[in-house]
């Protein structure tokens, strides 16, 4: 009787596990990976650039795996953040919480459980890289709240986005020169820019429920704002070069990115939600051409 109770609540459990599996991966947008890559690549960008060339498999690894589960973990504390918002946004209105599928409780655990394994990964490090990832939670759990006090929250966001570029650097070569500090700030400009693309989807709704973003500070003069943004990041970009020998290919890859932008601007001219979204999800791109010249550089 006892192992046919035991059995009975084994099956249930995995029922369980089976049946809420799908709005976890929801709440921490695995099913959305372009997320995972705008984080991705300035770490990239970082950890080859440090090495001048490719960086040590363990720390590849490492960072890797922590933009996955730290960009799910900021997903997560974001969702709990907006949980009396969301549900007034066309497009967020079906999130797992405000759906009743995830409760609050159980979004805090979460954010708690990834962030505990991302900072196990960091403790493969060194103590420098250690010291900084608080750094990166106190941002990533900050950024949420951050919209409701000013129209600046893209600049943490992008601080959050590309707070791995130092700790990149801290991790491959123990310190973290000035070449990490441009990469860095090209990072928050260019996060601004494709983060406000993002929010000229929702502003109608974000304008309604009185939250704040880039998108509503720029008004009518949101387009000619993003375009100067993604000017100012490939001219910091550029500057790089001062710093590291890059060749052609990453000359090749600036003008790429700049051509998408220039892409991005067409595609966005009528201020049309999808096609904001469209130039959104473009910036992937943008960010893995210029890894391209930056690691064919060192080839």
């Amino acid at each position: 009787m006892k192992l046919e109770q035991a059995y009975g609540l084994l099956s249930q459990g995995i029922s369980t596990v089976r049946r809420r599996t799908p709005d976890f991966i929801e709440l921490t947008r695995l099913n959305r990976p372009v997320g995972i890559l705008l984080l991705l690549w300035p770490t990239w960008w970082a950890l080859w650039l440090a090495a001048q060339g490719m960086p040590s498999w363990r720390n590849l690894v490492i960072f890797t795996l922590g933009i996955v589960l730290m960009r799910s973990a900021g997903c997560v504390i974001n969702d709990f953040a907006d949980r009396k918002i969301d549900g007034h946004v066309k497009r967020t209105a079906g999130r797992p919480i405000p759906m009743g599928k995830v409760s609050p409780r159980e979004a805090l655990i979460t954010f708690a459980v990834l962030s505990i394994i991302a900072f196990g990964l960091v403790l493969q490090t060194n103590s420098f890289t250690v010291y900084l990832s608080g750094v990166a939670l106190l941002l990533a759990a900050s950024y949420p709240f951050m919209k409701r006090y000013t129209y600046f929250p893209q600049a943490v966001l992008g601080a959050a986005f590309g707070w791995g570029i130092p700790m990149a650097f801290a991790a491959q070569t123990g310190e973290i020169p000035r070449i990490a500090w441009l990469l860095f700030s090209a990072n928050i400009v260019w996060t601004i820019a494709y983060d406000t693309l993002y929010a000229m989807v929702d502003r109608d709704d974000d304008i309604k429920i009185g939250v704040k973003s880039t998108a509503i500070l720029f008004a009518e003069a949101d387009k000619m704002m993003v375009g100067m943004l993604q000017g100012f990041t490939l001219f910091i970009l550029w500057l790089l070069v001062q710093h590291a020998p890059l060749g052609a290919s990453y000359y090749v890859g600036l003008l790429i990115a700049a051509g998408l932008f220039g892409y991005q601007q067409y595609i966005i001219r009528k201020r049309e939600p999808d096609a904001c979204f469209k130039a959104f999800l473009n910036n992937n791109w943008a960010g893995a051409a210029i890894f391209a010249g930056i690691a064919l550089s060192f080839i």
